[in-house]
């Protein structure tokens, strides 16, 4: 178990109307946000099965999962040993007694291939569903001299090629999965998800009606035949509003999937 330096500035967070809390770190490293509700979200409500979060951070997605999902269960896979510690620091908090249970966290490069990933933990055809929420932005996009912020934010070459590797390895026949990305990227999330995953459906997520999407949400499934589908975007502010809309405040608060299922 990994722990935190004494004096870790940090900071405790609710989610879901406090049903779940995340430490997080206060000052560096990643913090989550909508981001993960909206990526948790895409899950169906209905899901009982083993879901691996790549990237966890914290835990947001997973734990969101878990808040949303009586059947679940969660590993939390995250590479940075800085945020394991936070995520494990997340599980022991009180708040988050009820989920401790049906969660676990495993420190390893969701990259690795073959039997170092077998080696790491991430076995071959062991998980329901896997979430991913990567490091999409540019490296100016993310200018600061904070590498653990950095290593959270800034894409790597052939990341998703990477990503949907390893959870199409890891996924069980018919296992679903989530990617959360910015909408340039389409395109190499498609390719990437191609052969691997079928039945590919698309929410954009846009801050307003009138406004260009700032998030698309890519969903899959192991060995699915259907075509892919743009499903109705998201819209997560009424026109003069700064308040989320009533669907998206929904779905950020884990009372409502993204996919309406």
């Amino acid at each position: 178990m990994n722990a935190l330096p004494a004096g870790t500035a940090q900071t405790v967070d609710a989610f879901h109307r406090g049903r779940f809390f995340l430490v997080q770190p206060a000052a560096s490293g990643h913090r989550a946000g909508m981001d993960a509700m909206m990526l948790a979200a895409s899950v169906p409500s209905a899901f009982a099965g083993r879901l691996a979060d790549f990237g966890a951070g914290a835990g947001a997605a997973g734990l969101a999962v878990l808040s949303r999902c009586a059947g679940a269960e969660a590993v939390l896979v995250e590479r940075s040993p800085e945020m394991t510690a936070f995520a494990e620091v997340t599980l022991a908090h009180p708040g988050n007694a009820a989920l401790r249970s049906r969660t676990s966290v495993l420190e390893a490069d969701v990259a690795l291939t073959g039997r170092a990933r077998v080696a790491a933990g991430l076995a071959d055809n062991g998980f329901d569903f896997v979430v991913m929420n990567p490091p999409f932005n540019a490296g100016a996009d993310r200018a600061t001299p904070d590498a653990l912020k950095r290593a959270a934010h800034v894409m790597e070459d052939a990341l998703f090629e990477r990503w949907v590797r390893s959870a199409a390895a890891v996924a069980k026949p018919r296992a679903g999965l989530a990617v959360i990305a910015r909408p340039e990227q389409l395109t190499e999330l498609v390719a990437a998800v191609s052969g691997r995953f079928g039945g590919v459906e698309i929410i954009a997520i846009h801050p307003r009606a009138d406004a260009a999407a700032i998030r698309i949400v890519l969903r899959a499934w192991r060995g699915s035949r259907a075509k892919l589908s743009l499903r109705p975007s998201l819209v997560l502010h009424d026109a003069g509003s700064g308040r989320f809309s009533a669907r998206a405040d929904a779905i950020n608060n884990g009372l409502a999937s993204l996919f309406g299922d």
